[in-house]
């Protein structure tokens, strides 16, 4: 079993910057690939980047390269998630979710462990 927490959510102007954390609890972390995902209201949920067991390979939403950035600290059980030059439609839940199947990390249904979720607001 994996709990997930994540932090860090917040208000920030366009333009802007904000960095996500998703602490984990388990000690099966360090084998499981860590994705972020997001969701804002009226939407589907969708892919937002992915970082394998080891941080070894990272992928993102096309879309998205370039501005968010996915890490994690794996002797702290957390994954992180930097957010720079924020824009207004970036503006949704994100969630933190992980996986011990190896797949394509960018499908929700790989993974089986979710967070609540943290509030990200671009105001304009």
């Amino acid at each position: 079993q994996v709990q997930l927490v994540e932090s860090g959510g917040g208000l920030v102007q366009a333009g802007g910057s904000l960095g996500l954390s998703c602490a984990a609890s388990g000690r099966t972390f360090s084998s499981t690939a860590m994705g972020w995902f997001r969701q804002a209201p009226g939407k589907e949920r969708e892919f937002v980047a992915a970082i394998n067991w080891s941080g070894g390979s990272t992928y993102y939403a096309d879309s998205l390269k370039g501005r968010f950035t996915i890490s994690r600290d794996n002797a702290k059980n957390t994954v992180y998630l930097q957010m720079n030059s924020l824009k207004p439609e970036d503006t949704s839940v994100y969630y933190c979710a992980a996986t011990q199947v190896y797949g394509v990390y960018s499908r929700r249904e790989l993974y089986n462990y979710w967070g609540q979720g943290t509030q990200v607001t671009v105001s304009s």
